[in-house]
Parts: structure tokens; C-alpha cells; sequence
């Protein structure tokens, strides 16, 4: 058998789970350590400036207040620099508060030195452009509203424009009306257009990422492919050898009422590993068509057979929601092993019950497996999804009370296979006020139906 017999007949991935793109945009925002460089430039900037209209033009300032505004910025990045790691990202609601009173202090410069006749009121633009770059759409339009107003406050409300000594500047309002309009048009147009090139930059980066996390979490799954594959081939002659003993001791067996039922029991675990292997086998095309589709209570009854007969009591439930007709689900590998191994990991760690319950509105499908006893650690919860993370479940054998220690693959592969038929799946410790666990598996109803899919 080759290594590639067990997914010979799963299909490509058809999109990225919601978890890991929300995942993605994790580490958005501006770090720290940039905003603040930005702001030594501007403060150092702005402070040239000053100086040498003052001292080297000979232009009357108000220089004590512009210094003072000036030093406020500066003592402002000391404390960031003090209060937080240069390394931090800043959240997109406290990057936005910092901008906005990098606009503010411009502002207040401005209205100290001219206003709109100030060359230097160009600058307005830089703040705005660059929160339309790094920033959410709603802190992007916050930052404009609050730049256009200082604008127009500007246009009509500032101090006279620093001149030489004896020849009075006026500029015809007609002129700062057009400095006004030219402005309010430029933050409105730099700030759509870097916001539009910023997220189809974002949208590229975020597809070329899930790319990359899907292809690493194939190739993981291709390497524990090879090895199941491996493990099929090398467990089919004893799992044989021990059907065929277990046949002549039950034949031979006086009558021990217990042993006969020990025997039994081992016999019909060693015929199931059998038939486990027989599916991993067998080739797509050997598939019976009739049987291709089933609805969802069916199925989810071919799914849970194997596992009923424990002590684990296991329950399948449906809900429709609102006029809508059940929906008829393909026979797919990779669904059938995922719920499946869900299904086995409940009834593992189960104390009582088990509850297979099956959510079908009208434009999405939600199985869900509700484990009533308890819950999972904290520890283990953020972790579960990845491969051999584990912890110590209780065989499903009747007659057998040790534990063992599997390698923490079932639902990994579990969680990869109903992600790659389109699935989003999360799991939690229930909150309503009994303890256990819950796993929901969501489809999008179009996807999911076999009249939507290729088979």
C-alpha cells in the first residue's frame, strides 16, 4: 500500500478556518517603536524650524509657547519610552489617541504661527496618511474628522503669520479659502487612497499566510500519512493472527461464562481494527454510489454505531431552525473519520453522556458533541487542535480500568480534515452551569450539501 492511500480521495482545501485568519490579524497595529521615532523626527523637525525663523531670520515668534508645545511631545515619548517595551504594539484604539494628538499639537503650532498661511500646514496630511496605512477604517475616519476640523478651525481662528519687521504679510482670504479647500481635499484623498493600497497589501499578506500555514499543517499531515499507511500494512497479519486465535479459543472454550465473554470482547475489537483498515484501503471508486449521500440523522447514526454498547450513554438530537429541511450530507472520508474521532475522544472522556446534537438553519449546519463530565484544563484547551497534544483518556474497553497515553494525533488530524471540507471548528468547556465540554463543527449549508459538492 503507498503512502498516499489514505487521502487519495480527499479533495483541496476549500478555505481557511475563521479561527486561524482571525489569528492572522493578531499582531496588526503599530509598534510602539516606530510611532515614537516618528515623533523624535517631527519634534526635531519642528524645533529647527522654530529656531531658525527666530534666530536666523529674525522673525517675531511666540517662541516660549512654541517651545512648550514642542517639549510636550517630547516628554510624551520619554514616557512611552519609560512606560512600555519598544517592542509592544500599540492597539489600533491607542494608536489612534497618540495620532490624534500628534494632529492636535500640529494644531496648536499652527494657530501660534499663521495658521493656513504657515507653508508647514502641509503636514496635516502625514499623520492621517499614516493611520489610513496601519490603522482600522473607523480610527482612520476619526483621525480625518478631527484633522479637517483643526483645519477649518485654522482658516479662520490663528495667530498673524510671522513676518519681517515693518512690511505686514496680508494674504486675500480668497487665497487661504483655496489653502483650506486644497487641504480638506488632499486628507480626504491620501487617506482613501493609502486605506485602499494598505488592504490590498493586508489581503495579500493574509492569503500568502494561510497559504503558508496551510501547506505547513499538509506537509505535517502527509508525514503522519506515510506513517498510518505504515501502520496499516504492518498491523494487518497480526490483527489476522489474532482473529483467527481468538475463532479456535472461542470454539475450544469450556463453559467460563466470563472468559467466553473476555474472548468475545476481544474478538470484536480485533475485527473492528480490521475494518478500520479495510476502509483506509479502499480505493475511491469502490465506493457505493447509492450510499454516496445520506441526511444528517443517518449519518450521524453511522457515525456514532461504533461507539454505543460503552458504559457512555450516547445521544443524537435535531433542531431545525425555523422552516427548513434537513440536510443531506455527502459520505465524505474526511467527514466521516472527523466526527468520528470526535465522537470516540466524548465518549473517552465522558462520564455519562454523550449528546450528538445537529443545528441546521437555513444557510449553515452545526453539529455539535456536548461531553457532560469534566472539563478540559486550561492549559490544554488553548493548545488542543495541534499535533500530540494529548492527555491521558480512559479506554472504551467494558472490562479494562487502566489509562493510557495515546500520541495526541486523533484530533489533530480530526480538526485538519473538517477544516479541509470547508468546516470551522471550537471547542470549550460548557457555560451553562454543568460542567464538560463542547465541539462545534460549522458548515455553510451551500458547501456542505451534497447537491453543492463534488463527491
Amino acid at each position: 500500500m503507498s503512502d498516499h492511500t489514505i487521502t487519495s480521495d480527499f479533495k483541496e482545501p476549500r478555505r481557511f478556518g475563521k479561527d486561524q485568519m482571525r489569528r492572522l490579524g493578531a499582531e496588526s497595529g503599530v509598534r510602539l517603536q516606530t510611532q515614537v521615532l516618528l515623533r523624535w523626527m517631527a519634534v526635531a523637525g519642528q524645533l529647527a524650524a522654530v529656531l531658525m525663523v527666530d534666530f536666523a531670520l529674525g522673525f517675531d515668534l511666540p517662541l516660549g509657547m512654541c517651545l512648550g508645545a514642542i517639549a510636550a511631545s517630547a516628554w510624551l515619548n520619554v514616557f512611552l519610552a519609560v512606560r512600555y517595551p519598544t517592542t509592544r504594539r500599540l492597539p489600533d484604539g491607542q494608536a489612534a489617541l497618540y495620532f490624534g494628538y500628534d494632529v492636535l499639537q500640529l494644531a496648536v503650532l499652527l494657530y501660534l504661527t499663521g495658521g493656513l498661511a504657515n507653508p508647514f500646514a502641509l503636514l496635516f496630511l502625514v499623520p492621517v496618511t499614516i493611520s489610513a496605512t496601519t490603522l482600522s477604517l473607523r480610527s482612520t475616519v476619526s483621525l480625518w474628522f478631527l484633522a479637517a476640523a483643526l483645519v477649518s478651525f485654522l482658516a479662520f481662528f490663528h495667530q498673524p503669520l510671522p513676518w519681517q519687521e515693518g512690511e505686514p504679510l496680508i494674504l486675500d482670504f480668497l487665497y487661504i479659502l483655496g489653502i483650506w479647500v486644497a487641504l480638506e481635499l488632499g486628507l480626504g484623498f491620501m487617506a482613501v487612497y493609502a486605506w485602499r493600497i494598505a488592504q490590498e497589501s493586508k489581503r495579500m499578506s493574509d492569503a500568502l499566510t494561510a497559504t503558508q500555514l496551510v501547506l505547513a499543517r499538509e506537509q505535517r499531515l502527509s508525514a503522519i500519512d506515510g506513517l498510518a499507511a505504515a501502520a496499516a500494512h504492518e498491523l494487518g497479519t497480526p490483527l489476522g493472527t489474532i482473529s483467527l486465535v481468538t475463532k479456535e479459543l472461542q470454539r475450544g472454550m469450556p463453559d467460563e461464562e466470563q472468559l467466553r465473554e473476555d474472548i468475545a470482547l476481544l474478538h470484536s475489537q480485533a475485527e473492528r481494527c480490521r475494518d478500520i483498515l479495510s476502509r483506509l484501503t479502499r480505493q475511491p471508486d469502490e465506493r457505493d454510489a447509492l450510499l454516496a449521500r445520506q441526511p444528517v440523522s443517518l449519518l450521524l447514526n453511522e457515525i456514532v454505531d461504533p461507539y454505543r454498547g460503552s458504559d457512555v450513554s450516547i445521544q443524537i438530537e435535531l433542531e431545525a431552525e425555523g422552516e427548513t429541511t434537513e440536510p443531506v450530507l455527502p459520505r465524505d472520508p474526511e467527514i466521516m473519520y472527523g466526527l468520528g474521532n470526535l465522537v470516540e475522544n466524548a465518549s473517552d472522556f465522558a462520564e455519562d453522556k454523550v449528546i450528538v446534537k445537529a443545528v441546521f438553519p437555513n444557510e449553515r449546519m452545526h453539529p455539535r458533541l456536548i461531553k457532560e463530565g469534566p472539563g478540559l484544563p486550561a492549559d490544554i484547551l488553548e493548545k488542543l487542535g495541534e499535533p500530540y497534544i494529548t492527555t491521558r483518556p480512559r479506554s472504551g474497553l467494558a472490562d479494562e480500568r487502566e489509562e493510557h497515553e495515546g500520541m495526541g494525533l486523533g484530533f489533530f488530524i480530526a480538526k485538519t480534515f473538517l477544516e479541509r471540507s470547508g468546516a470551522d471548528v471550537s471547542i470549550a468547556n460548557r457555560g451553562d452551569g454543568v460542567s464538560g465540554a463542547i465541539v462545534t463543527v460549522e458548515w455553510p449549508r451551500a458547501l456542505i450539501e451534497a447537491g453543492s459538492r463534488d463527491v
